[in-house]
């Protein structure tokens, strides 16, 4: 029996475990409309595709004896799913959104979930990914392991998704702060035709954040589907990418840092309404719900989030 103090610590790293995969994949939300002013709904399912193809990826790896599970193998298939995520971002942006780039933004948001509901339709094929649920098979050796810190437990394969979470995060953050490409991304975020006269070729830069959001929705995927022993279907990117676009939004959409921010928040929000909602007698369902309460409660309180600034439309 835990200590409250303790029975708490264990709810905040549930919380950030959770937050992790959300925070990842809000980054493409942010990302993409921090550039294009744009909510790409297709990319919980980006999400889902990074999940298949790692759970590919193993068996084959598996079925041709390539590799024993090992950290090799973890970072091979992380590796795929990022590159074949990214590359589907790529091509999404190209056919999908960039012919409507000069039209209302309604019809880019409608062409966007339409993306949404062709990825989910076309993996449910048998050709494809089909509607059976898949798990992936371990990648790592020595099963679920855990670590007992002053009565804490921490699964190993959840300390991995973390860890590698805040990599990845610091890895984002040099791109866009330090590099030139980075610097063209924030220009072309700002004023599109601004950057186009400066000499930016924008076309190469959106496509560029659509690659990178994307290969963070394939991380997120491929760190989720090899370290928890969870069923896959291509459904299963609808419910974590609506609670990372929520997090987005909490942290400010269009911001980088809030969106992993609101990430993480995110995820502490559900760990609690979990462990203390049958105090006040909220059923187990509850959690999904915290997230859509936030969303309104963001909305009606503070609508450019917790570090997003409010923009001056001329007309």
């Amino acid at each position: 029996m835990q200590h409250p103090f303790e029975h708490f610590l264990q709810q905040i790293v549930f919380g950030l475990q959770a937050g992790s995969t959300y925070a990842l994949i809000a980054l493409g939300y942010t990302m993409v409309y921090g550039v294009l002013r744009l909510i790409n709904f297709a990319h919980g399912d980006v999400y889902m595709v990074g999940m298949y193809i790692t759970v590919l990826s193993v068996r084959a790896i598996y079925l041709h004896h390539w590799i024993s599970p090992s950290w090799e193998m973890l970072c091979i298939v992380l590796l795929l799913s990022m590159i074949g995520c990214g590359l589907l971002g790529v091509i999404i942006e190209r056919l999908a959104y960039r012919p409507l780039r000069k039209a209302p933004r309604l019809a880019a948001l409608i062409t966007a979930i339409g993306v949404s509901l062709l990825l989910e339709n076309t993996g449910n094929l048998d050709s494809v990914f089909g509607s059976s649920p898949l798990t992936c098979k371990d990648v790592l050796p020595g099963g679920h392991t855990d670590f007992n810190i002053g009565g804490v437990l921490i699964e190993r394969n959840y300390l991995v998704i973390f860890v590698a979470t805040i990599v990845l995060l610091a890895i984002l953050w040099f791109v866009v702060s330090k590099t030139r490409l980075g610097r063209a991304m924030r220009a072309v975020s700002q004023d599109v035709d601004a950057a186009s006269l400066m000499g930016v070729n924008t076309n190469k830069v959106i496509s560029f954040t659509f690659f990178v959001g994307s290969a963070l929705a394939g991380a997120a995927g491929c760190l989720f589907a090899s370290m928890t022993p969870n069923s896959i279907n291509p459904y299963i990117g609808i419910l974590p990418g609506v609670k990372a676009f929520v997090a987005a939004v909490l942290g400010g959409i269009g911001n980088i840092p809030g969106a992993a921010v609101g990430g993480f928040l995110m995820g502490l929000a559900e760990s609690l309404v979990v462990a203390y909602g049958p105090l006040i007698h909220l059923g187990n369902g509850y959690n999904d719900a915290a997230a859509f309460a936030i969303l309104i409660l963001i909305l009606l309180f503070r609508p450019t989030g917790l570090f997003g600034r409010g923009i001056t439309e001329k007309v």
